[in-house]
């Protein structure tokens, strides 16, 4: 079976260079940075430049027939609008980018209304990047009120990761009670290897709040491919949520240093666990929807020397 497929949670950078909760990121060599306390392979060791480009990312997307993809950003990653911003600029029928703010610092709504007034269709937010223990940023705050009230008017979509354990679902409930309007993505499915990841993906059971599964092969990295757990995971989604409710996304470029950017998603259509319709939904057909891609390309199979 042939399959519209749109990753749905994605990263591009051209040099990591940053410092997080006062710790270093940075790009060293061979695709590794140094990150934190540690130098980790952050980039495949064919990246020697570890610049991770949307040309790059297109090569991938080419091969294995991804026919749209969108950005979202990270805190780890250093904020990269500029960047960002031109890749839509250059190649607006393949990406949807993700715009996002410095929350530690107050005045972080008017920085979000000039991105949307420089063109950005959404913002996004690493929510569970705001709980530090010397300044917790909540999602309900006034300021991030105002801010979603904003992208409310402007009919802008929200990007946000939430912590494991259920750390921010109360407070994100109040955001969607508050704001139901705002069309809302949660990342990572709901977190879904820690204890209470059923109620982040419950959120869906709002109007415009959907969920993707970027670094679901993160989550499961210790069983490997064909990730049969994650397969259960999306399995029990689909029946508490609905398939209509769910994106596959890959977390590109970090979790294809252990698999091929292909297997990302096609341990999904090889499993007998979903139907040939909640595949179709969840590897592309809500996100074709949810994000508004259109005049995806034709992408041919093209066959590998090795068969």
């Amino acid at each position: 079976m042939e399959y519209t497929i749109i990753d749905a949670h994605s990263h591009l950078w051209l040099r990591q260079d940053t410092t997080w909760n006062g710790m270093p990121v940075k790009t060293t060599r061979n695709g590794r940075s140094f990150f934190l306390t540690e130098e980790v392979q952050m980039l495949p060791p064919f990246m020697v430049d570890g610049v991770n480009s949307a040309e790059v990312f297109l090569s991938n997307m080419d091969y294995a027939r991804v026919g749209g993809a969108v950005v979202v950003q990270e805190f780890i990653d250093g904020i990269q609008n500029d960047y960002l911003e031109s890749v839509k600029r250059k190649y607006p029928e393949r990406f949807f980018v993700f715009g996002m703010c410095d929350y530690f610092k107050p005045g972080f709504s008017d920085e979000a209304r000039s991105l949307a007034d420089r063109g950005f269709k959404g913002i996004a937010i690493p929510g569970h990047r705001l709980l530090l223990d010397d300044g917790r940023v909540a999602l309900n705050s006034p300021e991030m009120m105002r801010m979603f009230h904003m992208m409310e008017d402007h009919g802008m979509i929200l990007s946000v990761c939430l912590a494991g354990n259920n750390a921010q679902t109360a407070e994100f409930k109040e955001v969607i009670q508050e704001c139901p309007r705002l069309k809302i993505a949660i990342g990572h499915f709901g977190m879904v290897t820690a204890p209470g990841w059923e109620d982040q993906v419950k959120l869906a059971l709002n109007d415009n709040v959907m969920i993707e599964s970027g670094g679901i092969t993160w989550l499961f990295n210790s069983e490997f491919y064909p990730f049969k757990g994650a397969v259960k995971a999306i399995r029990e989604a689909i029946d508490m949520v609905g398939a209509g409710k769910l994106m596959w996304g890959s977390d590109y470029p970090r979790t294809i240093t252990a698999i091929t950017y292909k297997m990302s998603y096609d341990f999904v259509c090889k499993t007998d666990e979903l139907t040939d319709t909640e595949k179709r939904l969840f590897l592309g057909g809500n996100a074709l929807d949810f994000y508004g891609f259109g005049n995806l390309p034709s992408l041919p199979y093209i066959k590998n020397m090795s068969e």
